[in-house]
C-alpha cells in the first residue's frame, strides 16, 4: 500500500469564517494558520498548498491576556541607521487591530512560499461584517 499524496490541481477549497469575538488572539491565530495550511484535512500533505480560505471578523474584539497589551511591542525597521520603529499592542489593537491579527497568523504558517501563498488566502475584518457572503462561508 502506498502513501497518498494529494495534489494542488485537485484540492477544493472551501472557506471558513473565524469570529475572534472575546477570544484570545493567539487561539484565533491558531485556528486560522491550521485551516490555511491544510492541517484539518485527512489528505494533508506538508510539501503541497492544500489550504483553504479563511476570513477572520471581530478582530477588533480580539484579547490579550496577562500583561500583553502593555508588554508586547510590534517592532519594525525602516531600513535606514535609526530607524527602528516600536508600536506598543494597546496602540496597535486600539488603532490597527487587522494588522495585529495578520501577524499573529503570519507567524505562525511556515517562512517559505507555502507559507505566503498560504497568507493571501487570509481575510481580516475589524468588525462584523465582510463582503464574502458569495462564497458561503462556513462558521467555524
Amino acid at each position: 500500500m502506498s502513501t497518498f499524496m494529494a495534489k494542488a490541481e485537485t484540492i477544493e477549497r472551501k472557506w471558513y469564517v473565524i469570529d475572534a469575538a472575546n477570544k484570545p488572539l493567539g487561539k484565533t491565530a491558531v485556528a486560522a494558520a491550521n485551516i490555511l495550511r491544510g492541517k484539518h484535512r485527512p489528505e494533508f500533505t506538508p510539501h503541497v498548498d492544500c489550504g483553504e480560505f479563511v476570513i477572520i471578523i471581530n478582530a477588533e474584539k480580539a484579547v490579550l491576556t496577562g500583561n500583553k497589551l502593555e508588554d508586547k511591542y510590534y517592532h519594525h525597521h525602516s531600513g535606514y541607521i535609526g530607524g527602528l520603529k516600536s508600536i506598543q499592542y494597546k496602540t496597535l489593537m486600539a488603532t490597527r487591530p487587522e494588522m495585529a491579527m495578520e501577524l499573529a497568523v503570519k507567524g505562525m504558517l511556515p517562512h517559505n512560499k507555502l507559507g505566503a501563498k498560504a497568507a493571501t488566502r487570509l481575510k481580516v475584518y475589524a468588525g462584523a461584517a465582510h463582503n464574502h457572503a458569495a462564497q458561503k462561508p462556513i462558521e467555524l
